[in-house]
């Protein structure tokens, strides 16, 4: 297993509270980070940590650069909320560029990325193939990254809490706000409407990158996710009935031939000509996730800014 970092303390603007994660194989090793700051409920257990990785999509927390995860409070969602920050190196400099990584369906933060995330993001920046940077995975529920219930607001989360959240940790640039974006399944359809939103703001990210995202082009198979009011709820968010909304921003998209978001992929890659259309063999599973991950760190690392700058 590899160790925590040797010496939290020396973390700017982590919470008390946050966890130092390190993995290997056969499961995740937790330590306790010193830096004071953060409020909140019980520090999760090591048992809690194990049993979160046991969902649809495996721990992205595995290899030799560093995880932490706090617990925070969310206004927009009306609950607390866990925070992941998965880091190229143990001890990240201030004002690391950092990209949102959006979880799937049933998903959470400690899920959000696929397996070998971390490992092939500390390899690569260390050997300066590609620029620092990190990510930032938040828990989204499962309502397509939008409000759906009342008092639940992921997209509020995205757009105004997670800069806030960055800028204390000395995360993210000056004002915050993550250079990229990137999402698996649920979290490709998230990645593609937060683009579209972030751009509506005129403070367009710099990147986009959707795994095998959920563009589902049928409104009875959408409805069964019980994640929009109805179909013009959807049709308003819908990726594909949007097409220009993120248009001038350099996307790139992963999809399995066999997987049953094919169709809708295709659609997408056919009308917004992103910058990276890649297919091959393979379902709606990590087996497939995990081949994008290379090709994702170098294609966001290939926009993220020079350090300490807003995006």
């Amino acid at each position: 297993m590899h160790a925590a970092d040797g010496n939290p303390a020396r973390q700017p603007g982590f919470g008390r509270r946050a966890f130092l994660i390190a993995g290997a194989a056969s499961g995740i090793g937790v330590g306790a980070a010193t830096a004071v700051g953060l409020t909140g409920p019980p520090s999760t257990s090591t048992t809690a940590l194990r049993r979160s990785a046991g969902t649809a999509y495996p721990t992205p927390l595995v290899g030799p650069g560093a995880a932490r995860s706090e617990r925070v409070y969310s206004h927009a969602r009306g609950r607390y909320v866990d925070l992941v920050f998965v880091l190229p190196v143990n001890e990240p400099p201030r004002g690391l560029p950092m990209s949102l990584l959006l979880h799937g369906l049933h998903g959470s933060a400690r899920t959000a990325g696929a397996t070998g995330l971390l490992r092939r993001l500390s390899s690569q920046v260390t050997a300066k193939q590609v620029r620092p940077y990190g990510f930032v995975a938040v828990d989204g529920g499962d309502s397509y990254w939008h409000q759906h219930n009342p008092g639940d607001d992921p997209m509020a989360m995205l757009l105004e809490e997670i800069p806030v959240w960055l800028r204390e940790r000395g995360l993210g640039g000056a004002d915050g706000r993550p250079f990229a974006v990137t999402g698996t399944s649920m979290g490709g359809f998230g990645a593609l409407l937060y683009g579209r939103r972030r751009k509506e703001r005129r403070q367009p990210v710099r990147a986009i990158g959707a795994i095998s995202p959920a563009l589902i082009t049928s409104w009875p198979e959408m409805r069964k996710r019980n994640a929009f009011d109805d179909r013009a709820d959807w049709a308003s968010m819908d990726p594909l009935r949007h097409i220009t909304a993120t248009a001038g921003i350099p996307t790139a998209v992963w999809c399995g031939t066999g997987d049953a978001f094919i169709p809708g992929v295709r659609e997408f890659i056919r009308r917004a000509k992103p910058e990276i259309a890649y297919t091959a063999p393979g379902g709606h599973n990590d087996q497939f996730f995990r081949t994008a991950v290379p090709g994702l760190i170098g294609f966001l690392g290939k926009y993220a800014p020079l350090g300490d700058r807003s995006a």
